[in-house]
C-alpha cells in the first residue's frame, strides 16, 4: 500500500499531531503522510473495528461540492442514476472512460441544493479538473480543502453517535444528516469501506482535531490505519482504486455491473454516459474477464501483480489485492481471471518465491457485510 516519495513533499492530515502522538507508524500514501498502524497493530485494529468501534482518518480523500444543475449535468459522466436520488441519500459510482474503464469510483450524496461527493485521493485533483471539463456553468464546483473526514467504524460506532448526535441511529445505509456534536457542525453519512456498519463524519479542518478526541474518548473507540482498513475492505470484497479497479478495468469486469441504472439496462433511456456502448454490451454478453475471490491453499499470503495459472500453465489472470484475512483466519486475495476460469472453486496456480503455489476461486465477500439498512432490515 505504500510507495516511495520524497517526505518533504508529502501533505499531513488535520490529525497528524494526534497520530504521532498516539504512537503510529506514519507512511507515504497518495500524497500524504498517513498512519498505517498504532502500537497495537493491524491485527488488533482489524478485529476490533469487527467487534466494537474504530476510528480512521480519512481526510486525505477528496471532498467535492456541486451546486447548480447538479444531478443533471454529473449524470453524463456516471452509469448510476442521480436525478432520482433522494434528497440526504447517498449512492456509490464510478467515473468511465469512453474504453469503458474505471476513472475513479466515489460516493455522490444528495445534499438538497448540492450535491456531495467523496473521491479517492489519488484523483482528488484529477477529479476536479475531469468535472470542469464536461460540466457547463450552470454547475458550481467546489473543492471542500477545508473540510476533514472521519470514519468510524464498527457495530458500536452506533451507540457513540447515539450518545453524541441523538437521531443517527436510526439513519440507515446509504443516509445522510447535518448533525451538531460539541457544537461541531457535521455532514454524516452511514457509510464506510469495511463492510462493517458505521459513518463518516465531514467537519471543519480547524474542528478535526477537537471531535477526533472527542470520539476516542467514548467507550469502544479506538484508532485504526491505513493497514486495518485495507485488511477489512479486502475481508469485505471491496475495491481498491488502483489496485482492483482502474481505467482498463470495466465496471461489469469489476463485479460492479449494478451500478448501471436500470433505465439504461432495459433500453428505456439512451445511456450517454463514456464507455455506454460497451459496458451495455458487457451487461448483455458477459465480460471476457472477471474479479473474484481467491483463497490460498496455505497459509502463506499472495500479493497483488502475481501471475495466476491454470493448470496447463497458461496465464489466465493476475491478483490484484492480497494479504491476511484476520477474521477468516487465512490469506485471501482478489484478482482477475479469464471468464471461463471464474466459478467459485476452480483450481488455479499463482508462483510464491519461484515456487508453484495453489490457489482456488472463491465467492465474495469473504465476510458478510453488516451495514444496518434501517428496522424492516
Amino acid at each position: 500500500m505504500t510507495v516511495t516519495q520524497d517526505p518533504k513533499s508529502l501533505k499531513k492530515t488535520p490529525l497528524d499531531a494526534l497520530h504521532r502522538e498516539l504512537g503510529a507508524k506514519m507512511v507515504p500514501f497518495a500524497g500524504y503522510e498517513m498512519p498505517l498502524h498504532y502500537p497495537r497493530g493491524i491485527i488488533h485494529e482489524h478485529t476490533h473495528t469487527r467487534s466494537a468501534a474504530a476510528l480512521f482518518d480519512i481526510s486525505h480523500m477528496g471532498q467535492i461540492r456541486i451546486v447548480g444543475e447538479a444531478a443533471a449535468e454529473l449524470q453524463i459522466l456516471v452509469p448510476s442514476s442521480l436525478t432520482d436520488l433522494p434528497v440526504h441519500r447517498q449512492r456509490y459510482t464510478v467515473f468511465t472512460r469512453p474504453n469503458g474503464g474505471i476513472l475513479d469510483d466515489l460516493m455522490i450524496t444528495n445534499g438538497g441544493d448540492h450535491l456531495f461527493l467523496v473521491v479517492n485521493a489519488a484523483r482528488k485533483e484529477d477529479d476536479p479538473a475531469h468535472l470542469r471539463t464536461h460540466l457547463t456553468d450552470r454547475c458550481r464546483i467546489t473543492e471542500l480543502s477545508e473540510q476533514a473526514l472521519l470514519a468510524l467504524q464498527g457495530p458500536k460506532a452506533v451507540s457513540v453517535m447515539a450518545r453524541l448526535a441523538p437521531g443517527t441511529e436510526t439513519m440507515p445505509f446509504l443516509s445522510a444528516r447535518v448533525v451538531e456534536i460539541d457544537a461541531i457542525e457535521c455532514f454524516v453519512t452511514r457509510s464506510g469501506y469495511t463492510g462493517e456498519d458505521g459513518y463518516e463524519l465531514s467537519m471543519p479542518t480547524r474542528q478535526a482535531d477537537r471531535l477526533a478526541r472527542l470520539l476516542l474518548s467514548q467507550p469502544g473507540v479506538e484508532a485504526a490505519g491505513l493497514g486495518a482498513r485495507n485488511s477489512l475492505r479486502l475481508e469485505a470484497g471491496l475495491c481498491l482504486y488502483g489496485h482492483d479497479i482502474d481505467e482498463t478495468i470495466t465496471p461489469v469486469e469489476a463485479g460492479l455491473g449494478w451500478v448501471v441504472a436500470q433505465v439504461y439496462r432495459n433500453g428505456v433511456q439512451p445511456a450517454g454516459f463514456p464507455g455506454a456502448e460497451i459496458i451495455l454490451e458487457q451487461l448483455r454478453s458477459g465480460p471476457v474477464r472477471r474479479r473474484v475471490g481467491l483463497k490460498p491453499e496455505g497459509r502463506a499470503p499472495v500479493r497483488g501483480g502475481a501471475t495466476l495459472l491454470n493448470r496447463q500453465d497458461e496465464v489466465i489472470g493476475r491478483v490484484t489485492s492480497g494479504g491476511f484475512g484476520p477474521t477468516v483466519n487465512a490469506p485471501i486475495a482478489m484478482g482477475y481471471v479469464d471468464a471461463e476460469y471464474a466459478g467459485a472453486g476452480t483450481g488455479l496456480i499463482t508462483q510464491l518465491r519461484g515456487r508453484a503455489y495453489p490457489v482456488r476461486v472463491a465467492s465474495l465477500p469473504f465476510v458478510e457485510h453488516r451495514y444496518f439498512r434501517g428496522e424492516s432490515g
